[in-house]
């Protein structure tokens, strides 16, 4: 119950702070910018050499004709792993 405690109340932080950045004047964005301007650009679509192996190993499985799931099944499978 904590753990859905902490996610709501991140969730509100982050549509507060949604709220705040698209009302307030252009100099207080450059300087929120500007404090996390490294983890803005940086690149997110960094893969290690371990896991594009493991994306093309599943996408070999599946181009073989392995068993894949839908969507909605695996939304299913994720709730009841994650017991929302």
């Amino acid at each position: 119950m904590q753990e859905t405690k902490i996610i709501m109340e991140t969730t509100n932080i982050r549509q507060k702070l949604h709220k705040f950045i698209d009302t307030i004047e252009d100099r207080k964005v450059e300087a929120i910018y500007t404090l996390f301007e490294e983890e803005i650009e940086q690149d997110e679509w960094e893969y290690t050499e371990e896991f594009k192996a493991e994306l093309d190993r599943r996408y070999e499985y599946y181009k073989n004709g392995g068993k894949m799931i839908s969507a909605a099944e695996a939304d299913e499978q994720i709730k009841e792993i994650s017991h929302y």
